[in-house]
């Protein structure tokens, strides 16, 4: 019987491959089952290979990120606030998770589908907050929700790199995102 205190190798291996993964995407198989302090044998016994260890932290990833997104925006007053605590929400999940975005992961059909579900539901958000007027009606809601993910991207990638805390660079992708990158008038 598994303790509660414990991780399940499963578990563990999972958490370990976020670690490796994420600091290093090329890492080996081997890196990730030392970090999680199992062999090699062990982790082909969860996984059969690196595809299926990448499948399996995608569709985590998914759960976290629509968990958190659904858990920021419970008491939003307006779609505008529930982009915004969106992106306050989805930032700080970059570091475990950033590393997926470059993973060849749209051949899969199950990611494929999560991955087109959450695009139509950031595109019904963004459509709805133009309509509020948080947006210009003439910017077609795909530019918008392209601008929103490589945004969010950027974040994940200033925080990653230390130049910014995730509340500043959800800041900054916000103002960026409703007000460019000019100076603000005063």
């Amino acid at each position: 019987m598994q303790s509660p205190l414990r991780p399940s190798a499963k578990d563990a291996l999972i958490e370990a491959a976020y670690t490796v993964l994420s600091q290093n995407p090329g890492a080996s198989l081997s890196e990730v089952a030392e970090r999680a302090g199992v062999g090699r044998a062990t982790l082909h016994r969860h996984f059969a290979g690196r595809d299926d260890l990448v499948r399996a932290l995608a569709q985590l990833a998914i759960r976290e990120m629509d968990e958190a997104v659904d858990a920021a925006c419970e008491g939003a007053q307006t779609q505008g606030d529930a982009l915004r605590l969106s992106l306050e929400a989805l930032i700080p999940l970059g570091d475990r998770h950033g590393f997926l975005a470059r993973e060849p992961l749209e051949n899969d059909p199950e990611i494929a589908a999560e991955f087109d579900r959450q695009l139509r539901e950031t595109q019904e958000v963004v459509k709805a907050a133009q309509e509020e007027g948080v947006f210009d009606r003439a910017v077609p809601v795909a530019w918008i929700t392209q601008a929103y993910d490589h945004l969010l991207y950027a974040a994940w990638e200033s925080v990653k790199a230390g130049e910014t805390t995730p509340a500043q660079a959800a800041g900054l992708a916000w103002r960026t995102l409703t007000h460019g990158l000019k100076e603000p008038s005063s």
